[in-house]
């Protein structure tokens, strides 16, 4: 579903990412880890196509997100860590825009957003302006929109930032469904006892390098997540 060949993004003197090269497949939740830094957040944005790159390829599907973004873009859904949304919109006016953009009807729009904004109890809070919700909710917010056109890959920056533990726990849930039916996903965290339960391959970064990838038994051994991710980032 995602294909990062040797994918290279300098800014001046720094090299932010270096060289990477990673393969996530349909159904797996792909865990993202390093210090901040590290050139996590820029990898991601280069795969959502709104970071430019030096050198590389980034495939969506099968698609050059360079060759036709669009069509990258169209079976994609990104999340950043600090999601900028629309705040003199109300929430509901957000989420039809957004489906607008991607085409969803109207039918299925209102099945999706009902069903999705009921599960993270953010049903009641659609009517008002986003400006008065708290980061959490346009998290949540941020979340149904992501969502609400069925995307083949989920990439997300530091997701967990800012949900209470019940938002969390949802959220969890929603990933491996969407796994589940076909989707992957491809996210940044420091929440390492997170990334432990809920990934099934993890990818460490450092200075822009890969450092260690593969699924999480393959990563961590007998030990935890944790342990291994210290230890090379000592080294």
């Amino acid at each position: 579903m995602l294909r990062i060949e040797n994918l290279t993004k300098t800014f001046g003197e720094k090299v932010a990412v270096d060289n990477l090269s990673l393969h996530i497949a349909p159904g797996e939740i792909y865990g993202f880890i390093g210090h901040n830094g590290a050139g996590k957040t820029t990898t991601l944005r280069s795969v959502a196509g709104i970071q430019e790159f030096d050198n590389g390829r980034i495939y969506v599907n099968g698609v050059s997100i360079v060759d036709d973004p669009i069509a990258c873009k169209s079976q994609m859904a990104y999340i950043p860590d600090n999601p900028d949304l629309y705040e003199f919109m109300s929430g509901i006016k957000y989420l039809n825009f957004i489906a607008n953009i991607f085409g969803v009807g109207e039918e299925l729009r209102q099945k999706r957003i009902r069903d999705l904004a009921g599960r993270l109890e953010l049903t009641d809070d659609l009517a008002q302006p986003i400006a008065t919700y708290s980061h959490g909710m346009k998290q949540k917010l941020a979340l149904i929109s992501a969502w609400l056109h069925d995307p083949k890959l989920i990439v997300m920056d530091e997701p967990f930032v800012g949900l209470d533990p019940k938002a969390s726990f949802l959220m969890k849930g929603m990933m491996r469904e969407a796994c589940d039916h076909g989707a992957a996903i491809f996210f940044s965290t420091h929440v390492l006892e997170v990334a432990e339960k809920l990934c099934d391959k993890v990818a460490i970064i450092k200075q822009g390098r890969l450092i260690r990838s593969g699924t999480m038994e393959e990563v961590k051994g007998d030990e935890s997540l944790e342990s291994v991710f210290l230890e090379l980032e000592a080294q």
